[in-house]
Parts: C-alpha cells; structure tokens; sequence
C-alpha cells in the first residue's frame, strides 16, 4: 500500500513547452497518484507525446515545474531517469536475434553484468508470458509478440514508472488484446503506468484515471465512470436492419434532439446525445412510427467514452502541436451522418 507521505507519482504545474512559434504545452496542470493507470486522452496534436517526453526528461520545458516521484525533471533529470521505461510508438526490436536475447542485450546497456542480464531476461519473459517464443528469433514475432517484448526491454531496468506512449498504434486486434494483458500483469506487480493512447477503448479498459487535453491543456480530468457522467445526457441508440434508412433515422434524431447523429462503426447503428432524456426517446420512437421506419434496435443509454471525448472536444481536429507523429483520428465514434435535406 502506497505511503501518505508518499509524492505524487507526476505533478505538472504551469508547464509550458514550445516549439517555435508553436506552443505544444500551455500551462498544463496534472497530478497522477501512485497506484494508478493514468491514461492521457487528446486529438492530435494535442500535446500528449510531448508530455511524455517531458517526463522522460527528453524534452526540457519552456516554463512551468515537472516533478517524477519527487524529482524535478530538469534539475534531477538523472534521478527521474533512473526511475522510468519508455516504450514509444513503434516496437524497436532486433529481428536477427531472438527475444531473450535483445532482452539480456537492453540489460546490459542498463549496466547488467552478464548473469544479472540473464536474470533480468528470464524475469521479464516469465513476467510477460513470452517462454513460448523467448528463443525464436523475432523477425517472425507477431506484431503483438513484438509489441510485448518492446514492453519487456522497457523493464529490464527495473522502473517503478513506465511510460507507454500509443502501445498498441498499427496493432490488429489480437495484437492489441495481448499488449492489454501484458499491460495488466505489470500493473498487478505494482508498476506504476502512465499511457497515451488515441484508443477510447483502451483508455476505458486500462486506465484507472483519465486526462484529456486539448492545445496544451487539461480540459477534463477523473475516473472513466466519472468522465461518462460528467456530459449530463445520455444517449438515444438506434440499430437498423437496412442502411437505406439510415439518412431518415439521421434526419429524426437530430431534429428530435437538436444535435449531431452520428453513424457507429459497422455502419447500422446512429446515436445522438439526448439531452431531453426519455422524453425525447418517446419522440423518437413515435416519428420513426409515422415514417414507417423498422428498427431492429432502440433504446437510451449511458455516454461511451468515445461519445464524451467528442462533447469536450468535438469533432477531432489536428490544429495545434505540429511535433508529434500523425496518428489515426482519436476518435472512434464514426463520422457525423450526411444526409440530404
């Protein structure tokens, strides 16, 4: 159990970085407990890689205080470093030699001796679950099993905080799920976990506490459950058998509730906030009756995290930071119904 004395695990008052005329960071305030999956939410361009190159002391800041576990991250650069792992975007693995053997190679440029590199290397493996393919060499690794072993030489230095910014960017499913639990195994032996990612799903299955932001700066902060409450409306969600009808149902929902349909990934399903509550689905229901329209599927419903990310942010935009890798679009909520008036 954590101390109360203990610091904060990231405590950011006023940080500000800029890049040219650009400013990537604008006064961010963010305070992340020990114990916590903390995961930082934003469109792109938004400031988040640049955050996490703040914590790991890659990037100094322009103004403003940064503090790891009670470092200052610019005056105790090496006692913050000494405390972390970064796991980046992309898996940067050694595809001639086999898994166990770039884990004992990254022990060693930590400054393990050759059988403390060896033990590390196991530990990791068995941490991480990666025996059945620790001795095959990784240029036929799935991109999961690559992603895990990235996550693995992370480790080896022993960190009490990794960084794991977008883990799972260009991963199918499979691969993503794997990288998920490799994620909650670390978690369960008390790693302290700080993520980005433009997955809401992910976000909504990994994280403990949630910060989005938006041109440098926190626009909303909490639990997952909290943050889906936060938005006060809740949802009117409407399955169709025909994508025919999809432009009428569209063209009902936002005149029922005065917002944006919005069309869900799969292609059959249009939901729109519904700020009038069951009012308003009693509305929907009844104009959908005059119009002839069979649904196979109705109902009201508690906002997705998906769904708050676009009430805090709207649609997702790029203006702003110019620095950080493009990325898929955060959002995964599907673009606004188009239909003819």
């Amino acid at each position: 159990m954590t101390s109360p004395a203990s610091p904060p695990l990231i405590e950011a008052d006023e940080l500000t970085v800029r890049f040219g005329a650009v400013t990537a960071l604008d006064g961010l305030e963010l305070t992340a407990q020990p114990g916590e999956v903390l995961a930082v939410l934003g469109p792109n361009g938004a400031g988040k890689t640049t955050f996490v190159r703040c914590v790991a002391t890659l990037v100094r800041p322009d103004g403003g205080r940064l503090r790891v576990r009670g470092h200052d991250v610019v005056r105790e650069a090496a006692s913050v470093r000494r405390d972390i792992g970064l796991a980046g975007q992309f898996a940067a693995v050694e595809p001639s030699m086999t898994g166990r053997e770039n884990l004992e190679m990254t022990a060693r440029l930590f400054g393990h001796g050759r059988s403390s590199a060896r033990r590390a290397a196991a530990s990791v493996i068995d941490q991480l679950r990666l025996a059945d393919v620790a001795d095959r060499r990784t240029v036929g690794y799935s991109g999961g099993q690559r992603r895990r072993l990235d996550l693995g030489a992370s480790l080896v230095g022993s960190p009490r905080l990794l960084l794991l910014d977008e883990p799972t960017t260009g991963l199918d499913p499979a691969g993503r799920s794997e990288v998920w639990e490799a994620v909650r195994a670390l978690v369960a032996t008390g790693t302290d976990i700080l993520l980005t990612t433009h997955y809401l799903e992910e976000a909504d299955e990994l994280a403990d506490h949630l910060v989005v932001i938006d041109h440098g700066r926190v626009i909303a902060a909490g639990p997952p459950n909290e943050l889906k409450a936060s938005i006060g409306q809740d949802v009117i969600d409407v399955a169709v058998g025909s994508r025919a009808v999809i432009p009428a149902v569209a063209r009902i929902l936002e005149h029922v509730t005065a917002g944006p349909a919005r069309l869900q990934p799969g292609g059959q399903r249009v939901t729109a906030l519904a700020p009038g509550g069951p009012g308003q689905l009693a509305a929907v229901i009844g104009r959908l009756g005059e119009a002839s329209i069979a649904v196979d599927e109705i109902g009201l419903r508690r906002p997705s995290l998906d769904e708050v990310f676009l009430a805090l942010t709207g649609a997702g935009h790029g203006d702003g930071e110019r620095t950080e890798p493009a990325v898929p679009s955060l959002t995964a909520a599907g673009p606004a119904v188009r239909s003819a008036s």
